[in-house]
């Protein structure tokens, strides 16, 4: 559990209704995982607009939503927060709610229109044989030291980016590449994260 008022640190908001001295299970943007006590974000996306289930959240036990526009319909209990990206606002509060864990390591970032997932995986495995603990987050797979996830995007959501650097912390990772989408970039995927020296290493054909 985490309090509201904690994960919602340097959030940019427009308006409050109801308290922000109440505790968090975890965080959704899917509402159909919503169980008692979570915060549901609200995300326009480009097919489904995430404000068409702030209701179906409730029913499912949110305690407090996140969006980009307040519903008319206002339930007791819950608490109503606006703000003006909903993106924006899931990248700092999934910071928040585990601990800021990029700033607990050196994570590096490449972007660029081609070999993003060779560069980032070549340097995985020198850091790994160089005998240090190391993550990866790419197209093709995400690692932490030696396990081995399934990777289904080139640059994860910010709450799946910042629960993965979390594990790779508990395991003890000292250094992680992660590849960057154009996408990615466009979305605020990786807004409020700290990469390594405040660069993102860019590579062209």
């Amino acid at each position: 559990m985490k309090e509201l008022k904690e994960i919602l640190y340097k959030v940019k908001i427009s308006k409050v209704i109801g308290h922000t001295s109440i505790s968090i299970a975890k965080l959704c943007i899917d509402s159909r995982e919503i169980q008692a006590n979570d915060l549901f974000i609200a995300i326009k996306g480009n097919a489904i607009d995430g404000h068409l289930f702030i209701d179906n959240a409730i029913k499912l036990g949110a305690k407090s939503i996140i969006c980009e526009s307040i519903p008319s319909d206002i339930q007791n209990g819950v608490t109503y927060l606006e703000v003006e990206c909903s993106r924006e606002a899931l990248s700092v509060v999934s910071s928040n709610y585990y601990d800021n864990p990029s700033g607990k390591l050196k994570l590096v970032g490449v972007t660029g229109t081609n070999g993003k997932t060779t560069i980032v995986t070549l340097l995985f495995d020198l850091f790994k044989i160089a005998g240090f603990k190391t993550g990866l987050i790419s197209t093709v797979k995400i690692c932490i030291n030696d396990i081995t996830l399934d990777s289904a995007q080139t640059t994860p959501d910010s709450l799946r980016v910042n629960y993965l650097l979390s594990q790779m912390l508990a395991q003890g990772v000292k250094y992680c590449f992660m590849e960057i989408s154009s996408h990615g970039i466009h979305q605020k995927r990786i807004n409020g994260l700290n990469f390594f020296r405040r660069n993102i290493f860019k590579f062209n054909s």
